[in-house]
């Protein structure tokens, strides 16, 4: 078939995300009441923050607004996490960063599939943060041995996807009528199931190691435990949540509350208990929840040392993990500490702490001929000719992530693992290197200054 006869892989990622989010909401009558509360919040925002929306329309975010989402999954071996790399990879989606969530109790690492190109991720910003179970760190070695048992025996992907993903590998692309039926095919290894494959005593013995175990062996296949919508002011949503009838977690993870925001910042509804049927008996399994982010700058390492001591130093301040019991204490400490870090986007370009995105203005355009204009990119932000915004954050953050798994999966930390990074084991399960999240921003405000010069006609 001719290369133009293929559907873009950004296409069908945009199709997968929102057959993803139609399947999520029927599952989790909940998460569709999170999507009205979100839609409410960010049309609020943008009519009473008018600054706010013209950034977003100037770097393109506010068509992908009401799309955005990014979901999460735990895979259980080396082969499946390898396979899902190549189901991901036929939407454009390459493995980005690397996270080690041992040293908070969870014994997981992982990395995001997402699209990379500024281009791609304005047709769709799906995202899935993917965790591989690190059986190595189950000290019990006759439960470790139980849990590969049961793993190998099974499949999580239909006959149908396995064959769509090798007719991509081997012909470069899927036609239309391929491209709807892989949706339809890859849906169904992120469906429910009901139907455990363990018996009670069984599933007993893997949720006492940890919950998340249970939740990775126990069933046929690695189901969706939450999709993400994007929010323009998350503390509105924690705020608004209960009135919806939705619980939510304690505590905001992230930064504090800024006038611009940074990184990432994230809320979830408990998880729901869930009837289940073991093989034995009829049970229950808590796994499934609600999460809402909100996307600020992405950081440079400089920047990122700076929020990482910020918040280091305001857990250390804290003296234990933030609850429901002291989240007040936490939010004040943590406005505090993080008050040395700029917010204002001006400073935050001149001392190097973010990326941005750089734009030709229509008054840079119409005067691009003058013999006097600045020859510098400092001086062309000065008189108009240029005008930036902060590159989006597209990534996560592994304390984060870790606060958002423990809230969910019980609060109280059933194991400590240590910290356990290893980087190389997990890219040789995935089969392939992740990629630096750090150089690909950097990539894309090189770009954009690349396509700025070009429009000014000018050398930057």
């Amino acid at each position: 078939m001719p290369a133009h006869d293929f559907v873009s892989p950004d296409h069908i990622r945009a199709q997968f995300s929102a057959a993803m989010s139609h399947m999520y909401k029927q599952e989790v009558p909940l998460y569709g009441a999170l999507l009205e509360l979100v839609g409410d919040i960010n049309r609020q925002v943008m009519a009473e923050r008018p600054t706010l929306a013209q950034a977003l329309r100037w770097t393109g975010e506010i068509e992908r607004l009401d799309q955005e989402r990014h979901g999460a999954i735990r895979v259980g071996t080396a082969e499946e996490l390898a396979t899902i790399a190549r189901l991901f990879a036929v939407m454009g989606m390459t493995p980005v960063g690397y996270y080690d969530l041992s040293p908070a109790g969870v014994p997981v690492h992982s990395t995001a599939f997402r699209a990379v190109h500024e281009r791609s991720l304005h047709v769709s910003p799906f995202r899935v943060f993917t965790s591989l179970l690190r059986l190595e760190l189950i000290d019990d070695a006759p439960l470790r041995e139980l849990a590969r048992g049961i793993l190998a025996k099974r499949q999580i992907f239909t006959p149908g996807v396995l064959e769509l993903i090798e007719r991509h590998e081997r012909e470069g692309g899927l036609s239309a009528a391929d491209a709807e039926r892989f949706v339809e095919q890859a849906l169904h290894t992120f469906r429910w199931h009901q139907q455990a494959t363990v018996s009670a005593a069984q599933y007993r013995r893997l949720h006492d190691q940890h919950r998340l175990i249970a939740d990775v062996v126990a069933f046929k296949g690695p189901h969706i435990n939450h999709l993400t919508p994007r929010t323009l002011d998350i503390d509105a949503i924690q705020a608004g949540m209960p009135a919806k009838g939705i619980s939510p977690k304690a505590v905001v993870e992230g930064p504090p509350t800024r006038q611009h925001p940074i990184l990432l910042r994230q809320t979830s509804f408990k998880a729901l208990q869930e009837t289940v049927a073991f093989s034995d008996a009829p049970g229950s399994h808590t796994a499934r929840f609600g999460e809402i982010e909100q996307r600020g700058a992405a950081l440079t390492p400089k920047g990122r040392s700076l929020y990482d001591r910020l918040l280091d130093a305001t857990r250390e301040a804290l003296g234990t993990a933030p609850t429901e019991s002291n989240a007040e204490r936490y939010q004040a400490l943590l406005a505090r500490h993080f008050a040395e870090f700029p917010d204002d986007l001006a400073q935050m370009r001149e001392q190097g702490l973010a990326y941005f995105r750089y734009f030709a203005t229509e008054k840079g355009l119409a005067e691009r001929t003058r013999a006097d204009r600045p020859s510098t990119l400092q001086g062309l932000i000065d008189v108009g000719h240029v005008h930036y915004e902060a590159l989006v954050y597209e990534d996560f953050l592994p304390v984060s992530a870790a606060g958002i798994f423990q809230s969910n999966l019980g609060g109280d930390v059933q194991a400590e693992y240590g910290s356990n990074a290893n980087r190389e084991a997990f890219e040789a399960a995935l089969g392939l290197p992740v990629q630096d999240e750090l150089a690909l921003y950097a990539q894309s405000e090189r770009r954009s200054l690349q396509a700025c010069a070009q429009a000014l006609q000018i050398t930057l």
